[in-house]
C-alpha cells in the first residue's frame, strides 16, 4: 500500500463527504468562506477550551491525589486541628 498516495486521496474523500453531509457544495465561493471561517473559530475555541478546562481539573486533581498519598500523619492532623 502506497501512503504517500493514498493519503491526499484519503483526505479528498473526507472532504467531499463533509461537503455532502453539510451541503456547502451548493454554496458560493464567499459563503464557503464564511461558512468554513465560522466552523474553523468554533473548532479552535473548543479545543483552546478543553485545553484550558482540563490543564485546570487535571492540576487540581493531581494536586489532591498527591495530598492524599504525600503525609497521611500529617493530613489527619490537619483534619483533627
Amino acid at each position: 500500500m502506497d501512503v504517500k498516495r493514498s493519503t491526499p486521496s484519503y483526505l479528498y474523500w473526507l472532504f467531499c463527504q463533509f461537503e455532502l453531509i453539510t451541503c456547502s457544495y451548493l454554496m458560493e465561493p464567499w459563503e464557503k468562506v464564511l461558512f468554513y471561517s465560522f466552523n474553523l473559530a468554533m473548532v479552535g475555541l473548543l479545543l483552546y477550551t478543553a485545553y484550558v478546562c482540563l490543564a485546570f481539573h487535571l492540576s487540581s486533581a493531581l494536586q489532591l491525589l498527591w495530598s492524599f498519598l504525600g503525609n497521611p500523619r500529617e493530613n489527619a492532623l490537619s483534619v483533627v486541628k
